[in-house]
């Protein structure tokens, strides 16, 4: 980071480099919440409000994970410009207006506007627009500077100072070690000073007219590598929704920018893109995450989910050992007192899920063929580490540090979920196992609901889990909300849950109570839990993920009212976020006069975000197509908690779908493939 010394308005004087100051303890990460931030992986571009960079935090241009521009100073005769506007207008393109009054001006009202597009592929557009009645010849000047820095020693607060610059064609371009970057300035500015990094132009403006300055960066690699394939989402254009409550729309199209704004590569094989996490923090591959996302936005395409299943079994363990089948992923933070959950393992469960459910929403019988050889291979790493390495009772253990046997009873609604769908996909795909995997799902079931059911006097509760020798884990937080996740099996079905009906109505009750549902979603954390924290990762703020996810089982489950207010609250923090909902914000109750709180350090965008946007609007269909059986079911909830709802532009069996909600909860279908039949 190099933030620059400050200068007086009006004096003229030229900012220059200082040293580096971290933004704060080592290792603790810049708060993102109110940056202004442009994706289009691998182009990113983080802003302050008022679209000044000056190398503090994780401001600047950042490309295939390196800052390449981190300081890019406006100022317009002799002063900054006043900032009066900062918003994101699209996942990956930002607008800075800001005004200039100038010795011209004869009142207080500024005469130059300034208006900055920034994108994230590199590129900024700077328009002067003169409003005075006389002709105009005022110095303009940008100052640059970069540390081409890794956003890791960014985050972190590692980096150097800035690098020297060179004058470089019309513009600047730094270099270290292997890496550079070069800026190119159109029109060429008329003095260029190398030692402070500063390009300078007379502009000169006409009554009421205007002169635009761009700039480009470049480092030899390109922003968007080339592909072999169109995008595996469908535009914005292309999919829509309108409703009698228009942050339906907003919503919509918000959640399908940014989650095609994530969408990158695998190199080796260029025609599969899968989501990332999401950004800053995490802009590379992350197997359950980019599976979660695939899987709620199967009523976009099946195509996101089939490159992600691709890629996805090509990073499958080989050789002969009990990790054959396992999908490599990273460790994730569980909470306070959980130990830190496998994504690996997550990803290895999802697996089969969300081939089987695409192949209901209409993925091409020749590629589930292609995919089912690496679906059996995640269940036979399940059935092994059932078998060999369990937590007892044929229950699936935690692994890592801290585990001893811990249970978890959100892995195990997990393999539950895998078993169903693992064995429908071999039955119908002619296979052998799926009557054994039916008769171990039956199992869990019987097991689990008496093993990890407390009973009190309040109705009972789920445990959180089980340690090693057995005991409960007593807490109630947002992973309960998977136990209500079944899954879509043939003909509109949907499969059995974990829990029986008295459980799930108690569950119901409790994820809708106050000390679940903050008003603005589901909490982590209950409040009345030790250690509840409103910020807290997996300890009390809202995941939009788990949110979307207990919307669907509530309603799927016949749980309407508690899953409309679930809904409504997502819905209402989305319009206080511009409906671009980050991964996850504070837990605060919810009162008349108060609005969501983010949180510091939240991923935003973020796929399983944007993702639950699209799940959580289709879920008020209710859709449940069986492509393979060429029909489809529609159970909206009937008591239209938006009103009409409109969704156009989604896609069952590979053709456009499009399904109305009327103001009396009554779907119908209004454009859908000729031989697609509607199911009671």
């Amino acid at each position: 980071m190099a933030p620059t010394a400050p200068s007086r308005p009006g004096t003229g004087s030229t900012p220059g480099p200082v040293p580096p100051r971290p933004a704060g303890p080592l290792g603790e990460l810049p708060a993102v919440h109110a940056s202004v931030i442009c994706v289009a992986l691998p182009g990113l571009a983080v802003s302050p409000e008022h679209g000044q960079l000056t190398g503090h935090g994780l401001e600047g241009f950042y490309q295939h994970g390196r800052r390449v521009l981190s300081r890019c100073q406006l100022r317009v005769a002799g002063r900054d410009p006043i900032a009066v506007q900062g918003r994101s207008i699209s996942a990956d393109r930002a607008r800075f207006l800001a005004v200039v009054r100038t010795a011209a001006d004869s009142g207080p009202d500024p005469g130059i506007a300034v208006e900055r597009l920034r994108q994230a592929d590199g590129t900024e557009r700077i328009t002067l627009t003169s409003s005075s009645a006389r002709a105009l010849r005022i110095p303009v000047e940008i100052a640059l500077g970069t540390d081409l820095a890794d956003l890791g020693a960014v985050a972190s607060g590692r980096t150097g100072p800035e690098l020297p610059a060179s004058v470089h064609d019309s513009g600047m371009r730094w270099s270290s070690g292997g890496a550079y970057c070069a800026v190119t300035a159109k029109p060429p500015p008329t003095d260029a000073l190398a030692s402070a990094g500063v390009l300078r132009w007379a502009v000169e403006l006409p009554p009421g007219g205007s002169c635009t300055i761009e700039l480009t960066i470049r480092t030899g690699r390109p922003v968007r590598p080339p592909g072999h394939g169109a995008s595996p989402l469908p535009t914005t254009g292309e999919t829509r929704a309108e409703s009698d409550d228009p942050r339906v729309a907003g919503l919509l199209h918000r959640s399908l920018d940014d989650l095609r704004a994530l969408l990158i590569r695998d190199p080796a094989h260029p025609a599969d893109l899968y989501a990332a996490a999401g950004v800053p923090w995490r802009c590379g591959a992350a197997p359950a995450e980019a599976l979660w996302a695939a899987r709620m936005a199967l009523p976009l395409s099946t195509r996101l989910a089939a490159a992600t299943l691709r890629t996805l079994a090509r990073s499958q363990l080989a050789g002969r050992g009990p990790e054959l089948g396992l999908i490599p992923g990273p460790f994730r933070d569980a909470g306070p007192y959980l130990p830190p959950g496998c994504t690996g393992v997550e990803a290895t469960l999802a697996f089969p899920v969300v081939l089987a459910e695409a192949r209901r929403w209409g993925l091409p019988e020749a590629e589930v063929a292609e995919l089912l050889p690496a679906a059996e291979r995640c269940l036979r790493w399940l059935a092994t580490a059932l078998d060999d390495g369990g937590g007892g009772d044929g229950y699936l253990a935690e692994r890592g540090p801290g585990a001893a046997g811990l249970v978890r009873a959100e892995t195990q609604a997990h393999v539950h979920r895998a078993a169903l769908l693992g064995a429908e996909l071999l039955r119908e795909c002619d296979r052998p196992g799926a009557d054994a995997w039916l008769a171990r799902a039956a199992a869990l079931r019987e097991r689990f609901r008496a093993d990890f059911w407390l009973d009190d006097l309040g109705g009972g509760r789920p445990a959180a889990a089980r340690t090693g020798d057995g005991r409960p884990v007593p807490l109630l937080g947002a992973g309960a909300a998977h136990l209500l996740d079944t899954g879509l099996l043939g003909g509109g079905r949907l499969a059995p849950g974990l829990l029986d009906k008295v459980q799930t109505e108690q569950l119901a009750r409790l994820l809708g109570g106050p000390a679940m549902d903050s008003g603005w979603g589901l909490r982590g954390l209950a409040v009345k839990e030790p250690g509840y924290n409103p910020f807290g990762h997996r300890a009390g703020a809202v995941r939009v993920h788990e949110s979307a996810v207990a919307v669907a089982g509530l309603a799927a489950a016949g749980y309407e009212k508690e899953a409309v207010a679930l809904l409504r609250g997502v819905l209402a923090a989305s319009e206080a976020f511009g409906h671009r909902l980050p991964e996850m914000y504070a837990g605060e109750q919810r009162t008349a006069d108060s609005v969501p709180v983010p949180h510091p350090a939240a991923c935003r965008p973020a796929a399983v975000a944007a993702a639950a946007g699209v799940q959580l609007l289709t879920a008020l269909a209710g859709i449940r197509p069986d492509a393979p059986a060429r029909t489809v079911v529609l159970d909206p909830m009937r008591s239209a908690p938006l009103g009409a709802v409109r969704l156009a532009g989604l896609s069952v069996a590979g053709e456009p779908f499009t399904v109305r909600i009327s103001r009396l909860g009554v779907g119908m279908v209004e454009e859908a493939a000729p031989w697609l039949q509607l199911g009671g």
